[in-house]
């Protein structure tokens, strides 16, 4: 079996291309990097598929946006209003914004997670955008409890490796 080769290139130069693609009318996608949107996309194992957004947005919608510093961020849409839009990754507690509709370049339109293509409509997706987003404020001790339940299941398939 042939290994894949990594490669590492500037983040600030290869989302650019991304997003001059996007302005072509092109969808492209890429692998996430961070943690704020666990527990629906993990760091570098998950990815995201997306175009310039070509509706209105709202409520829920994942987008891409350029912070005032130069980040590239993947965030949900929690609140709109006339100021811009209030963004919130799936791990926070902090909301962020206004956000100016210019600073948007990037509508989620898929994921990949764990492996599987995702989309709106698919049970995950559907969760995150309708329960999760309204449940921030509980969001501390459940990701807490996630960390611990996912650790635990590492603790067992280890043990279970071990025993065969």
């Amino acid at each position: 079996m042939e290994k894949t080769k990594r490669v590492t290139v500037d983040t600030r130069e290869y989302v650019s291309m991304l997003r001059e693609l996007t302005e072509q009318g092109h969808e492209v996608s890429m692998m996430i990097a961070g943690n704020s949107m666990s527990p629906f996309l993990v760091h570098q194992r998950d990815g995201i598929v997306f175009k310039k957004p070509d509706r209105e947005l709202r409520r829920g919608d994942i987008v891409f946006y350029e912070r005032m510093n130069g980040q590239f961020v993947c965030h949900r849409i929690c609140r709109i209003r006339p100021e811009g839009f209030y963004l919130i990754g799936d791990a926070q507690i902090q909301v962020e914004g206004p956000i100016r509709r210019e600073q948007i370049f990037g509508l989620i339109t898929g994921v990949m997670r764990k492996g599987k293509r995702l989309a709106p409509g698919d049970f995950w997706w559907e969760f995150f955008e309708k329960v999760w987003l309204r449940i921030f404020p509980l969001r501390r001790p459940l990701v807490r409890l996630y960390a611990v339940v996912r650790s635990f299941g590492r603790k067992m398939d280890r043990n279970a490796d071990t025993e065969a």
